[in-house]
């Protein structure tokens, strides 16, 4: 496995992870109007805008298949995405301690707004409850969501 920053030219492969991860995980958790939110909140542009700055990753298996994507901002974790059928691989922690790993060369801790779908993940990993979120989306659905921390060792 490997962890490679994405370029231009993988933007393909990551708005694929992203928009595949998101319909077919997110449906089972939210209502329809959250998932079109999820999906609009992953635009192209953002994507883009995020690759052009040197914040998204794609990480890639031993066979060379693209298998999953994480983006920092700052001491922000977004976009942690791994296809479904590599899910349970260990592929989605090594990609939070990438990010993590990331994060703590400048930063004492790191933030992530959580999903529903990887809430508890997210625990057994160490992030502590920092706040509750609702977002009313476009047609009257709620994106329920905490937004969760954890310390970073140096």
């Amino acid at each position: 496995m490997k962890i490679t920053a994405a370029s231009e030219a993988d933007f393909d492969t990551v708005r694929s992870i992203t928009q595949q991860t998101i319909k077919a995980v997110y449906p089972h958790y939210y209502p329809k109007g959250v998932v079109d939110f999820f999906l609009a909140h992953h635009s192209d542009e953002n994507i883009m805008r995020d690759i052009r700055n040197g914040d998204v990753f794609l990480l890639y298996t031993d066979k060379n298949e693209a298998a999953g994507t994480v983006t920092t901002e700052k001491n922000e974790i977004n976009r942690l995405f791994v296809l479904t059928e590599y899910q349970g691989r260990g592929f989605g922690g090594a990609l939070l301690r990438f990010a993590e790993e990331r994060i703590a060369e400048n930063y004492d801790r790191a933030e992530l707004s959580v999903s529903l779908p990887a809430k508890a993940i997210y625990l057994k990993k160490g992030y502590v409850f920092k706040e509750y979120c609702a977002i009313k989306t476009e047609n009257g659905d709620y994106l329920c969501f905490d937004n969760m921390e954890k310390p970073m060792l140096k």
